[in-house]
């Protein structure tokens, strides 16, 4: 029997990939981005409560109404925004869920989306597979700025999405209010939306604010933006995640959700909501995360590795140009079997497989964890 692939050139995910050799080869995981560290024992007894109060069918398909609305008191203390907890809230299987609603619900055949390059390697797949095609626009180096120049001139009557991803995954790049400006500019008086990936909005270091989409009116009529529980709140298994777009956007999304996952695990989006009453529990992520990674930079200062900025998320990227000529995904392999120490090679982000020779490290450690692996790069 045959199989016509939809992707014929998509094997395993390189975070599939890496994670199973740092298992094989008894590596440290540095590669995919899950906490090795336990989740708050309140959140974990507040799921318990609620699976023993019965609350273990069917929720809601758009959301448990209690999580839809700390959400909505949540966005409006974190972005001055006011959205509707009926009409533009939606809960989703992780943010990878709402993605892949959001695109395709509004990519047909023919349809091209605009991405930053290097950029998460869900988008394009997500796109093909909707009979879309992506078009990559090369962030700028050493800062990983968007070009903007370059994406209003691959703006055309084709272009159906542009989207955006900040922090951004691989390199912990940030968009300011200035990008939000000029892609507002860029989109007025077309039929173009932004699809914003924001899953690590809190994770922010050095007094950096994140620039949400829904701080801009304008854009926010045009825009889906999506989120993760999962990335907030260490719990990346628990695979609960959202969206925010107006409701002429959120009523076709929805048509999709609910034949792709219809609805997300009952008691953890009541353990949720209860959890989102004190807005410490995610205003003081970045301080948290900025000490793992500050105390990474700190150990490895010492040895060869090049550090590269990181405003946000919660990976570093290392340079080892000084070190080694091999390919990125050579080198992050032999780190793995030889050296004990696992990573993911940003060749895999980019469209043109463009080969920098860096590495992408997830600080979202415990201290022994981060400890180990320093010692390790120091030595090499």
């Amino acid at each position: 029997m045959h199989i016509n692939s939809k992707l014929p050139n998509v094997g395993a995910t390189i975070f599939a990939t890496m994670s199973k050799m740092a298992k094989d080869y008894n590596a440290l995981n540095l590669s995919q981005g899950f906490p090795d560290f336990p989740v708050s024992p309140e959140l974990i007894e507040g799921v318990h409560h609620y699976m023993k109060a019965g609350f273990n069918q069917y929720p809601p398909m758009t959301g448990m109404p209690q999580l839809r609305e700390r959400i909505a008191e949540k966005i409006e203390k974190s972005y001055k925004a006011k959205v509707d907890v009926e009409t533009e809230i939606t809960l989703t299987s992780g943010a990878i869920e709402a993605i892949n609603a959001t695109i395709t619900t509004l990519v047909s055949k023919g349809d091209e989306v605009i991405i930053m390059d290097p950029a998460y390697d869900a988008y394009e797949p997500i796109v093909t597979l909707n009979g879309g095609v992506t078009i990559p626009v090369a962030l700028k180096q050493p800062n990983f700025a968007i070009d903007w120049e370059t994406v209003r001139e691959k703006v055309n009557a084709k272009t159906r999405m542009i989207i955006i991803n900040s922090p951004h995954n691989p390199t912990g790049a940030m968009i300011d209010a200035s990008d939000l400006a000029i892609l507002a500019e860029i989109t007025r008086d077309t039929n173009i939306i932004v699809l914003s990936d924001e899953v690590y909005e809190h994770i922010v270091f050095d007094g950096r604010v994140h620039e949400s989409i829904l701080k801009h009116e304008e854009l926010r009529q045009r825009s889906v933006a999506t989120f993760s529980f999962g990335k907030t709140f260490h719990a990346t298994g628990w695979r609960i995640g959202y969206m925010v777009a107006p409701d002429w956007i959120t009523a076709e999304v929805r048509k999709v959700h609910q034949y792709m996952a219809f609805a997300v695990h009952t008691p953890s989006q009541l353990a949720i909501a209860d959890y989102l009453e004190d807005a410490d529990h995610y205003n003081n992520l970045g301080a948290f995360y900025q000490q793992k990674r500050d105390m990474f930079l700190e150990l490895i200062k010492g040895s060869r590795f090049e550090s590269l900025p990181s405003n946000g998320t919660y990976f570093q990227l290392l340079s080892y140009k000084n070190i080694s000529e091999k390919p990125d995904l050579e080198m992050a392999e032999w780190l793995t079997k030889e050296k004990g120490i696992a990573s993911i090679p940003i060749s895999v982000f980019y469209d043109t497989k463009e080969d920098n020779r860096m590495l992408r490290f997830c600080f979202a450690k415990s201290e022994e964890t981060l400890t180990k692996a320093a010692e390790i790069l120091c030595a090499i």
